[in-house]
């Protein structure tokens, strides 16, 4: 398990003074309040950044990150990954798990057969939607217990009804 979760990725500078909009990932936004250090993934090591939050408003972060006082060294942050290491993180609650930690799971279902590896979870709604792509096509579902009952973070797996999923899922080609 890693040892930093990711927690938002940075959109766009947000006006001239160093300024981003941040799409965040933890499930209270409010955090971001808190947390004075982040992290950026630098090849397989994580360098700390200093971090300000300015203000959350209609589901984004508004932070400065490091020494950024300009728009042009804001734009540079652009795409950027951000990570908490989990000794700052919110405890979990029973039957709860980082989404990070759910990203490279393989959904298998009760023969055996994989329906792909979750890539990505939306969070829009009251229910999460996983994303699995096995071979160039993907399917997304709610994230419901009658679809997948248990989640196995350590082994990477996600054990999938394969006659639930058949009745909520949306396959793409």
């Amino acid at each position: 398990m890693n040892e930093y979760l990711m927690i938002g990725e940075v959109l766009k500078p947000q006006g001239i003074r160093g300024e981003v909009k941040i799409k965040p990932y933890a499930a209270n936004h409010d955090d971001f309040r808190r947390w004075k250090t982040l992290y950026i993934k630098q090849g397989e090591a994580y360098a700390p950044v200093k971090a300000k939050c300015s203000r959350v408003h209609d589901g984004f972060v508004y932070m400065t990150l490091g020494e950024c006082t300009s728009m042009e060294e804001a734009e540079k942050l652009r795409g950027v990954q951000l990570w908490i290491d989990r000794a700052h993180a919110n405890p979990l609650e029973e039957d709860e798990v980082y989404v990070s930690d759910l990203i490279g799971c393989e959904g298998i279902d009760e023969a055996g057969v994989s329906i792909g590896t979750l890539t990505e979870v939306l969070q829009h709604g009251v229910v999460d939607v996983y994303v699995f792509k096995a071979k160039g096509r993907s399917v997304m579902a709610p994230a419901l217990k009658a679809v997948f009952p248990t989640v196995d973070v350590a082994g990477k797996r996600i054990a999938v009804v394969r006659e639930r999923l058949n009745e909520v899922a949306v396959w793409e080609e």
